[in-house]
């Protein structure tokens, strides 16, 4: 099965910064018709490596059309991942294209996406063990898949985040070994109008 590239980062991202809880300490929540943007630096330790590949770049998150996970370093490249598939481009242009129906685990993870961002967390208690807790100074969510069978949580063996108001970071480990470390900053949520190439780049997506 093709790897979900950037996909498992941006999804856990999302549903985190979608909670329904109000109360202190906890993810802000994103309401219809906003915008997320952000900053990340992404760290892969691969299993038999001594050094982590690293990246990093922006996020731009739109409820109900999709999710933008653009690097910019060390290469430009982009995945756009919305219900349909995901698409990837290499400096602007068309790398590939995977359907939804050849990523069976997408489609869970953008279920669970949806649902989380409309304010129903139920989702994540059908697909993780959710352990949380929480202090003056932030937050901290570990996530186990529940053996469910379903090919969608197979790759992942658990998941950390931790932050304030935001997510700031994420661990992901993976049942191969190789772990994802990934720090998120300058988060900016809001209606402003989304960019031309963001547009573009959904357009394109939706074909």
């Amino acid at each position: 099965m093709p790897r979900l590239p950037g996909v498992l980062a941006c999804t856990v991202l999302a549903m985190l910064c979608a909670s329904a809880n109000a109360a202190p300490a906890t993810p802000q929540t994103i309401a219809a018709g906003e915008i997320l943007r952000g900053h990340f630096v992404q760290a892969r330790q691969l299993e038999g490596f001594a050094k982590p590949l690293k990246s990093e770049g922006s996020f731009t998150l739109v409820p109900g059309r999709g999710l933008i996970w653009h690097n910019e370093k060390p290469f430009d490249s982009a995945a756009i991942i919305t219900a349909g598939g995901i698409l990837q481009l290499s400096r602007g242009q068309e790398a590939m294209r995977l359907p939804a129906a050849k990523l069976p685990g997408l489609a869970q993870l953008y279920t669970i996406l949806s649902a989380a961002l409309s304010g129903n967390t139920a989702p994540l208690q059908q697909a993780f063990v959710v352990t949380q807790s929480s202090n003056e100074s932030g937050w901290r969510v570990e996530l186990k898949p529940l053996d469910t069978g379903k090919q969608a949580m197979t790759q992942i063996k658990r998941l950390v985040l931790s932050g304030s108001h935001y997510v700031e970071s994420v661990e992901v480990e993976r049942s191969s070994g190789d772990t994802d470390r990934i720090t998120f900053s300058a988060h900016t949520i809001g209606k402003a109008d989304l960019s031309a190439d963001e547009l573009a780049e959904l357009k394109a997506a939706a074909k």
